[in-house]
């Protein structure tokens, strides 16, 4: 063998050793790891899982309401943000003119009683600029206006003489003009309610309500609203918003907080009463806890409304005296007790009741079936809460038996020190921790009342604006609450909505959106593939891996019209793809690989969030299952949420006959 021979044959094994090391490297790095997911689905193990398991916790947080799916288009519509002291600030509200040309405040003329602030324009100019003065509001931040679409405007005004008000929609800086209006205000000097319709003639997703005049003079206006013409049923909401909440399938609204419901201080927290009848005479409030004002058009009789359009049980969270820094004495605590039963009886009562007949005239005469109450939120270290919980417990039970009553005091270690039908639980925390806690519940004695897991989420460090792992970790938890369920009858998601424009409240939630887009995050698209589980049967899994401490699962077989699935839940929360055989006995019809489906949430990073440029960057993939068997392989991507549903015939025993 010559020299060149022997080097071509030394740089050939080189070549081929750094090959071999290379593919090693690689297989390390793609490491696959397997494991065995047995299910046993015989009836006698089977267990109904309650049908209240899965819904929603709405709060008035981050806009979720005001400027969110509540359709208003005005903000501060009354003049009443400012406080009732005159002169007050008036924002957003703002002037067309200058101070030589208009002068605007506001002061203490209105025809409501409950909300007594007003706004008095002075027009001070003889020959008035092109267009005239006047003032404009810009709704929350920007009225998405669109062309074709009908917006319906009430306003209250007052003057001393006949004037002529302009009323446009335009762009925000008042160029554009995509609708207007001329309306008579007649010399009557009492106060006028005047309505008027206007057509959108383009589109601007950043617009603004404007009235103006050109005569010199006073006006004053009050309760000024803008809405859409198109909300849902025409009960006020905004469609499409409550779209994504149609599409969870929630069996349980809990509502209006929260915190909001406490408030930090009592002063400031939510009074059911100021919330009802006509939305002209709400006085509104300033939620002092997430720190803006609310007109309270959305109240405790929307709701109401809303839970009943949504198919879901409505849970009222109602102050039991206490908020963050102060607290009612149980020795005074009755007329509180009072309030509560009075808000009861209008949901519930007859039309012919005094608080049943306000809710019958305000639409609704049949009454609300309002079953669940939580009695405070996040109260049970406060001095006085076991008092005044015990007050309103034992007057609820006395005035309706069958109402279930939630305490604020967390059973799950140890039993309560009071009655009680459930008991809240909420739990924010990181990924890696909250994917523990698929467990929690194991250890949960089965003798105590029931859990409410009302609020729960992945938040801080890991959770950025709702990313992929967030939502890996809140799956495995929920697949224990579903394996708990003989102990968990409910478990919603918190918070459910943010305005893009408010983001520095609480990150993440579930849904964001500004005035005229939205998209769910990882953690919205988690919570629908668990929309089936509320009333499905459970079934007993065991898991066999070296890798086991990185996944969760859990097994229903629920039903979608005519057809039965096996639904099967896997979440790999690990760095590694998981070859799993999935074994099924004890079915007692066969597999049809025909109608079953497996889907898939994942990413190529697990910090992926979604966004209104990319709003299903992290959504769930649909496909066909052609394996599907009662004995499957199937691959789990690392760092994923799949769900496998196998289409079953008919039972055997049919089959065969």
């Amino acid at each position: 063998m010559g020299f060149k021979e022997a080097s071509s044959a030394t740089i050939f094994c080189l070549l081929l050793l750094f090959c071999l090391g290379c593919r090693c490297l690689a297989s390390e790095l793609e490491a696959t790891q397997t494991g065995t997911l047995k299910i046993d689905a015989s009836p006698q193990l089977a267990r109904k899982i309650p049908e209240t398991l899965f819904g929603i916790f709405f709060e008035e947080i981050n806009h979720a309401g005001a400027g969110g799916i509540w359709a208003e288009l005005v903000n501060n519509r009354g003049f009443e943000a400012g406080g009732p002291h005159t002169p007050s600030n008036i924002d957003p509200w703002s002037i067309i003119g200058d101070d030589s040309t208009i002068f605007v405040a506001t002061d203490r003329t209105s025809c409501f009683s409950r909300n007594i602030v007003a706004l008095r324009m002075e027009v001070l100019c003889d020959d008035c600029p092109t267009g005239g003065v006047g003032i404009y509001n810009p709704g929350f931040w920007g009225m998405n206006i669109e062309d074709g679409k009908a917006y319906n405007l009430v306003m209250y005004v007052n003057s001393p003489e006949t004037t002529d008000l302009t009323i446009s929609l335009t762009s925000y800086d008042g160029l554009q003009n995509l609708a207007s209006a001329t309306v008579t205000v007649s010399g009557a000097s009492n106060w006028t309610k005047l309505e008027q319709k206007l057509v959108a003639k383009g589109t601007n997703r950043t617009s603004r309500l404007q009235i103006t005049t050109n005569k010199k003079g006073v006006v004053w206006f009050d309760q000024v609203s803008l809405m859409p013409e198109d909300t849902y049923k025409g009960h006020g909401f905004r469609t499409e918003l409550i779209s994504m909440l149609l599409d969870l399938k929630p069996r349980f609204l809990r509502f209006p907080g929260g915190c909001f419901v406490e408030g930090d201080w009592l002063r400031n927290a939510f009074r059911w009463r100021e919330s009802i009848g006509p939305w002209e005479e709400r006085p509104g409030h300033f939620g002092d806890v997430w720190h803006y004002w609310t007109d309270d058009s959305l109240g405790y009789y929307e709701f109401l409304q809303l839970a009943e359009d949504l198919g879901a049980a409505p849970i009222w969270v109602f102050n039991n005296g206490v908020s963050h820094n102060d607290e009612v004495d149980t020795a005074a605590i009755a007329p509180f007790v009072k309030d509560v039963l009075d808000s009861l009886e209008f949901a519930r009562g007859s039309a012919n009741s005094t608080w049943g007949s306000v809710r019958a005239s305000m639409g609704h005469p049949e009454p609300f079936p309002v079953k669940y109450v939580a009695i405070g939120n996040e109260d049970c270290g406060k001095k006085f809460y076991r008092g005044n919980y015990l007050k309103f417990y034992n007057a609820i039970r006395q005035a309706y038996p069958d109402i279930q009553m939630i305490s604020n005091c967390d059973g799950s270690s140890k039993p309560l020190d009071h009655p009680a039908d459930l008991y809240d639980f909420h739990v924010y925390t990181d990924s890696k921790t909250l994917f523990n806690m698929r467990t929690t519940f194991d250890r949960t004695s089965r003798s105590g009342p029931k859990a409410f897991v009302s609020e729960y989420a992945v938040w801080r460090s890991d959770a950025g604006r709702g990313s992929l792992l967030a939502s890996l970790a809140e799956a495995a938890f929920l697949t224990g609450l579903e394996k708990n369920s003989d102990i968990v009858q409910m478990a919603s998601y918190a918070p459910l909505f943010v305005n893009d424009n408010d983001q520095t409240r609480w990150n993440p939630d579930a849904i964001v959106f500004n005035s005229w887009q939205h998209y769910g995050t990882p953690s919205y698209w988690m919570q629908t593939l668990f929309r089936e589980s509320s009333g499905a049967m459970i079934h007993p899994i065991t898991i066999s891996s070296g890798y086991s401490g990185s996944l969760a699962a859990s097994a229903i077989t629920w039903q979608d019209s005519d057809t039965s699935y096996l639904r099967v839940k896997v979440v790999n929360f690990g760095s590694d793809a998981v070859s799993l055989t999935i074994s099924t006995s004890g079915l007692e019809a066969s597999v049809n690989a025909l109608g079953s489906t497996t889907t898939v949430l994942t990413s190529a990073n697990v910090m992926d969030e979604n966004s209104f440029s990319n709003p299903t960057k992290v959504a769930p993939v649909k496909s066909e299952l052609s394996n599907a068997a009662e004995q499957m392989q199937v691959t789990l991507a690392p760092h994923s949420f799949n769900t496998f549903d196998l289409a079953l015939a008919q039972s055997k025993l049919v089959a065969e006959m």
